[in-house]
């Protein structure tokens, strides 16, 4: 169980503050979070670990010392860049989700498979920001398209190539296709045909995503015999979902908030376990 500085004040768990890190697969993001509501992200690329550790220790330092930073990662190589270099800067210990603060959340998959910190932690948070049967979509480096029940139980779900992926395996694996960067194709989302080959890669990956959310969105609801809400997270979800009908909420620091409420609830944990 995870042990904070200052964890068990007057105030309560609900109002410790702490700073969320969320290591990606390409991208690191932070936030201070008090109250339940993270301040604006913070995200920089894997490519420099000192510089972004420095960011990350100054923003922990002005949050104050009883602010614990609090890391979830996906990407072991990037963390391990990362977290001495975080706490040599501070002086103080980076917790981590996993080792130090549990997911509190109930999971009707296979007992023998762990689902990645991130989806976990999507789950987590949207139940909690939708209040009810959700499917989860982080639109990141890969696409997940995951499910949460009325009860709150991550029922697992799809994991797929993002759109960077799609894009660079093609440019890889043809003799001939462009690198592109990912975009919408011209004529938006809408574009019936492309007319140079380009914007076919951009109508193809694009469409593949959005094809993929609603394709799972509908298995989920006849599996569940109800229509549940659509909440979209991760580096693409407004490039590819602003303004989509089928697409309740975008929540862009939907992980950031994940962390936060699972140290919310160790803490509420350890304060009842006290009295």
């Amino acid at each position: 169980m995870i042990t904070l500085p200052g964890q068990l004040d007057a105030s309560g768990p609900q109002s410790v503050p702490l700073v969320a890190v969320s290591v990606g697969n390409t991208r690191t993001a932070w936030a201070s979070v008090e109250d339940a509501e993270p301040s604006p992200r913070q995200v920089a690329a894997h490519d420099d670990p000192e510089r972004t550790a420095a960011a990350i220790a100054e923003h922990a330092a002005a949050a104050g010392e009883s602010a614990p930073v609090v890391l979830a990662s996906v990407s072991e190589p990037a963390s391990t860049a990362l977290i001495p270099r975080i706490e040599a800067a501070l002086g103080r210990e980076v917790y981590l989700i996993g080792r130090d603060v549990p997911i509190p959340i109930e999971r009707a998959i296979d007992a023998d498979t762990t689902p990645g910190l991130d989806r976990l932690l999507n789950a987590l948070a949207a139940f909690d920001v939708m209040g009810q049967a959700c499917v989860v979509v982080d639109a990141g480096t890969a696409v997940t398209v995951d499910f949460v029940d009325g009860e709150g139980t991550f029922q697992g779900g799809a994991i797929a190539p993002g759109l960077a992926m799609m894009l660079r395996a093609l440019h890889e694996g043809t003799a001939s296709l462009p690198l592109v960067v990912p975009a919408l194709p011209d004529g938006g989302e809408q574009a019936p045909f492309a007319k140079r080959t380009e914007q076919a890669l951009l109508v193809g990956a694009t469409a593949s995503v959005q094809g993929l959310v609603r394709l799972l969105t509908e298995r989920y609801a006849i599996a569940y015999d109800a229509y549940p809400q659509v909440v979209v997270t991760g580096g693409d979800a407004a490039l590819l979902f602003d303004g989509d009908e089928l697409i309740d909420r975008i929540v862009p620091d939907l992980t950031l908030r994940g962390i936060a409420l699972a140290c919310r609830r160790a803490l509420a944990g350890a304060a009842d376990d006290e009295a």
